[in-house]
């Protein structure tokens, strides 16, 4: 069986350094950082007071009152992202065939404030089960991808992966090849979450992931730097329109770039920290290679999970050092992390659009907030410090791993005939 061709023909984008997808890119090329001090709840108590919240995001200016409040703030991102990616497609919903078009998405946690909410509310009342009607389907993780599909009508496979902070990856794999294998002609994939919420910074900083470096809330994602202290917390949505290559030439579609290549692996090592010579890393590019029938010199640029980590940062490095060998000095590796900070869930479609967009326009964002060295990462890697950098990308690299283990990369490459 000769697999389908699958290529992007639409992105959508909500994120804390840009509401639609114009704004992203912009804020990523000139490293804007979406860090800020948090204004959902008061954190006088919290050893973390700062996060990449949305900003100026209303619901309101796209839902009705009546159905902004049966939406999980997960939900209602992956709606806005997702409406985004389908406009800028030009897909006819009026003709396509909605039993070929399929929702796969995915997110890490889903209605965590749901969740959190509707338990303090019991918790204050006077023991009665007095809950809202929509908790649970408010909270479920797969509503995002079901409230899409009832919008637009679309009929084909829906359903949501959840693999931590591999999540979206996962999804866009199995958006990939459901297309290859004719299951289905286009699928809207992506990945949203919204933790910035009373149990998710808790939460975090109860594991000690979190930065706290309160007195600079916009220089606390520091990938690779050596005073790198921990993640920053985001939110946000990310969708992509994955089509096969010849439904999107017969209506004549924009093709940002092809989708060529899914690898997953697992760590199998321990439930948060990342195996620290890398190996599920290196296996799992390795297999992403494989799938996408590249050699390691092929590739021009590695968008890295690079979460800011002190120990997930050295290990992405070390790893792409051995698969890629003395070619990995020539690659552009960058983490947007460093802007966006971590969209857990949702970092895996965010970060594929900005690596699909570095193929468009021939830009490779910045690292940002790099100041020191670290004496473990080889000075000699690029890791795009501080400023875009212009070059020609044909081949793209997005890394994305969750808690548990769970690695997923994908490739994009620049279409051709």
């Amino acid at each position: 069986m000769e697999l389908k061709r699958v290529v992007v023909t639409g992105l959508g984008a909500l994120t804390p350094i840009g509401n639609n997808l114009e704004e992203y890119w912009q804020g990523l090329i000139s490293g804007k950082s979406g860090s800020a001090p948090i204004t959902y709840f008061n954190t006088e108590k919290f050893k973390t007071k700062f996060a990449c919240e949305l900003k100026n995001f209303d619901p309101l200016d796209h839902f009705d009152r009546k159905e902004a409040r049966k939406l999980d703030r997960f939900a209602q991102y992956a709606m806005v992202s997702a409406d985004e990616a389908i406009e800028d497609s030009g897909i006819d919903l009026e003709t396509v065939d909605k039993y070929r078009v399929g929702v796969i998405w995915g997110a890490g946690i889903g209605g965590l404030e749901t969740f959190q909410n509707e338990v303090i509310n019991f918790a204050e009342g006077d023991g009665s089960p007095r809950f809202n009607p929509f908790f649970i389907p408010k909270m479920i993780a797969d509503i995002a991808p079901g409230n899409i599909s009832i919008k637009h009508g679309f009929m084909g496979a829906n359903y949501t992966t959840v693999s931590a902070c591999a999540s979206s990856a996962n999804a866009m794999i199995d958006a990939l090849n459901n297309i290859r294998l004719g299951l289905c002609d286009v699928i809207v994939s992506g990945g949203s979450e919204a933790a910035v919420t009373i149990a998710g910074m808790g939460g975090f900083n109860a594991m000690h992931a979190l930065s706290t470096r309160n007195e600079s809330p916009e220089t606390a994602s520091r990938p690779f730097d050596a005073t790198r202290d921990g993640f920053v917390l985001g939110e946000g949505s990310g969708a992509l329109i994955l089509e096969e290559l010849e439904h999107a030439k017969a209506r004549g579609a924009k093709i940002y770039a092809e989708i060529i290549g899914g690898g997953l692996s697992s760590d199998a090592y321990h439930m948060t920290a990342p195996h620290p010579e890398g190996d599920g890393v290196v296996a799992v590019m390795k297999n992403c290679l494989k799938n996408a029938e590249l050699k390691p010199e092929d590739v021009d640029a590695i968008n890295t999970h690079g979460t800011s980590t002190p120990l997930g940062d050295v290990a992405e490095l070390k790893a792409i050092s051995k698969v890629f060998g003395d070619h990995a000095k020539n690659i552009n590796i960058n983490s947007t992390k460093s802007m966006t900070g971590h969209l857990l869930g949702a970092a895996g479609a965010i970060e594929a659009i900005a690596a699909i967009l570095s193929i468009k326009y021939g830009i490779v964002p910045p690292t940002i907030n790099h100041e020191h060295q670290d004496e473990n990462i080889d000075p000699e890697l690029n890791l795009t410090l501080n400023k875009a950098q212009k070059r020609e990308v044909n081949v793209v690299m997005s890394n994305t791993f969750g808690f548990g283990g769970h690695n997923a990369c994908v490739i994009f490459k620049k279409f051709t005939e």
